[in-house]
């Protein structure tokens, strides 16, 4: 795992000199801590084209400690790769190459990219198995071509200008490069006060852009242009017998397992107790056959603290099982994760993950994940809503106004973001909206009405005609002939799973140096699990259907029954015990009440409210302290350009 930056111009544009390359990569430093590398196009191989190149890497060995220098190039040094992540079916691809001719230097996954490409050129991403970023030079051609994994696990980030194109693991680095603007997008802001994450192809600073999972861009002297390499069809659903669907299943699960223990460095695995990574990690110690290293986290408030499932995993498995029990101090930590996250990204659980990925480094510099398993078989409990929905839907008209009805509105239902009163008039709340509205309220963290409330007339003027929904909306209709909740999940593993789940892990997990792996994001099982008729994952209120029975012979009785439990901290509580004062102190501090975004009078009531008791604003107090600590880190101590 590692960190890549870089640039491409012509002659008329502003070049990008060793000395800002090395800001750039220098940056990275904690995400490739072993080595670190560059490389500037000669004028002999680029002169023709016009165009020169800057590529610089930051170093994590995992595979071929000694020889996986990067930037890499092939025999005759014509083209020239620097990447991040990895890729699983390197061997297999290796052994075709070498058998067409090509010679290899090193015993890396990272040289099968610049021979595969001189074969297939932009159609090698194709043949990939991995998670990765990239930037490979073309030096005959005189271009430049990014590309991204299919699922999103690593991030890529790149700033397009007039003659010139920079790219980076992380938006940070392009802003290193000197003269980069700091302009904030008023529409990535509204995105995120609704979702809580910046969607792709969009960044919070106007002219830069994400890179989407599954795409690559174009760089050169006569065009700019991207492209998909993996649509997969989720309008297509597959009817075989259960069987068969189990098998199948077990088969490419414990073969996307395998495939993730190829490693020259020490590797373990995260253990929640829930299911997907119970099932990870049962399947790692029957591959390894020797007790194989799990780490999980614990919190003091028992609400969120599952180490005592995880405990029970791990006797069950016979794994060696380290157990950290931590006193999250947000006032601390914060800092740190706006810094590496350098975008507003208000998912609280990045504080766990930040934790449990620190402690896990000290022993491990891999580890493997159950992310990905609640998309695939409908696990989140909110596809229970969707389900109702589903079902308020079917009843005659003058039932459904009864029960959307303002009344149920008006109904007490206390402070907590759990209660199932709270949770009912949620629901009941957004039954007259259309189905896809209606999960998008569900999952904002402000609605369409609150955003309203919360801006100032003036920001308001700013805003396009466009609207956060049409993230999730697009989603949704790559399975509109799908039943609710297959569309529902898979809309969230194209927009859920990567802008918030992968974006949290990659930046958590690489702050402190330790490369993640994610089973279940294997694109063969994702294209498997997509099309499975509903029946197979969901029934009675409960996902995950065909999961427990393909492996339910490896876990613990109790786990098996268990309900979902969410990775996250409490919030609720810190707002109005240990974050009570600094709250206050950064969110009604009078310049942040007067940067003309928000009106203060709704800010001040929504702390009013929330430490008064009277309502639970913890969800949105986060989101709003997040951006305020990242305008003070990236924008206030800056000089725009």
């Amino acid at each position: 795992m590692c960190g890549i930056a870089g640039a491409i111009w012509t002659a008329e544009a502003e070049p990008v000199d060793a000395a800002t390359l090395a800001r750039m990569t220098d940056l990275l430093a904690h995400r490739g801590p072993d080595d670190a590398g560059a490389y500037a196009s000669r004028v002999a191989l680029a002169a023709a084209a016009g165009m020169s190149v800057a590529l610089g890497h930051r170093r994590l060995s995992i595979i071929d400690l000694a020889g996986g220098h990067q930037p890499l190039a092939n025999e005759d040094e014509t083209v020239w790769v620097t990447f991040n992540g990895e890729i699983y079916n390197f061997a297999e691809l290796r052994h075709r190459l070498e058998g067409a001719g090509h010679k290899f230097r090193s015993a890396t996954d990272t040289e099968v990219l610049v021979h595969l490409y001189e074969d297939e050129g932009i159609d090698f991403l194709r043949h990939l198995n991995g998670m990765f970023a990239l930037a490979l030079w073309d030096a005959r051609r005189g271009e430049l071509i990014l590309a991204r994994d299919r699922l999103g696990e690593k991030p890529l980030f790149y700033r397009r200008e007039p003659g010139r194109l920079t790219f980076a693991s992380e938006l940070k680095s392009l802003l290193a490069v000197p003269g980069a603007p700091r302009r904030l997008d008023p529409h990535a802001l509204d995105c995120y006060l609704a979702l809580h994450y910046v969607p792709h192809p969009q960044s919070i600073f106007e002219g830069y852009a994400k890179l989407p999972p599954g795409h690559w861009a174009r760089f050169g002297r006569e065009r700019f242009e991207t492209g998909s390499y993996w649509q997969p069809d989720f309008q297509r659903e597959v009817v075989r017998p259960w069987a068969d669907d189990v098998g199948t299943l077990r088969t490419l699960l414990t073969e996307a397992v395998e495939m993730r223990l190829v490693s020259d460095v020490p590797l373990g695995a995260f253990l929640s107790g829930g299911i997907d990574s119970s099932i990870v990690v049962a399947l790692m110690q029957r591959a390894r056959g020797e007790p194989i290293r799990t780490f999980s986290i614990g919190f003091p408030v028992p609400e969120y603290d599952e180490t005592h499932h995880a405990r029970e995993v791990a006797r069950h498995l016979g794994t060696r099982h380290e157990e950290f029990h931590v006193t999250p101090d947000a006032v601390s930590i914060l800092p740190k994760l706006v810094w590496h996250y350098d975008e507003p990204f208000s998912d609280s659980s990045a504080i766990p993950t930040y934790y449990v990925s620190q402690l896990t480094r000290a022993h491990v510099t891999v580890a493997l994940t159950g992310d990905g398993g609640d998309e695939l078989f409908a696990g989140y409990p909110r596809y229970r809503a969707v389900a109702l929905g589903a079902m308020f839907d079917r009843l005659p008209a003058p039932l459904r106004s009864i029960l959307a009805a303002e009344f149920w509105q008006r109904l007490p239902a206390g402070t907590s973001q759990k209660s199932r009163l709270r949770r009912f008039k949620r629901l009941t709340g957004a039954l007259a909206q259309s189905p896809g509205r209606r999960y998008f309220d569900w999952l904002s963290v402000f609605n369409e009405q609150a955003r309203a409330e919360l801006y100032t007339d003036e920001y308001l003027a700013t805003l396009p005609d466009a609207d956060p929904y049409d993230f999730i909306a697009e989603a949704l209709a790559r399975s509109s002939r799908r039943d609710p909740i297959t569309a529902a999940s898979l809309a969230d593993a194209l927009t859920y799973l990567p802008c918030d789940l992968m974006m949290k892990v990659d930046i958590a997990s690489m702050a402190n140096s330790l490369e993640c792996r994610a089973p279940f994001l294997d694109h063969r099982l994702v294209e498997f699990a997509a099309a499975l008729p509903i029946g197979r994952k969901y029934r009675r209120g409960r996902g995950k259907r065909i999961l427990l029975e393909a492996f339910g012979d490896l876990l613990p009785p109790s786990i098996l029954r268990r309900g979902k439990m969410g990775f996250g901290v409490p919030l609720d509580h810190w707002f109005r015990h240990e974050l009570r004062d600094y709250a206050r102190e950064v969110l009604l501090d009078p310049s942040t009440l007067g940067r003309g975004y928000f009106r203060p009078e709704v800010v001040t009531r929504l702390v009013e409210d929330h430490q008064a008791g009277r309502f639970d604003h913890s969800y949105r107090l986060w989101s709003l302290l997040f951006f305020e600590l990242w305008q003070r880190e990236w924008v206030d101590d800056t000089v725009a350009g």
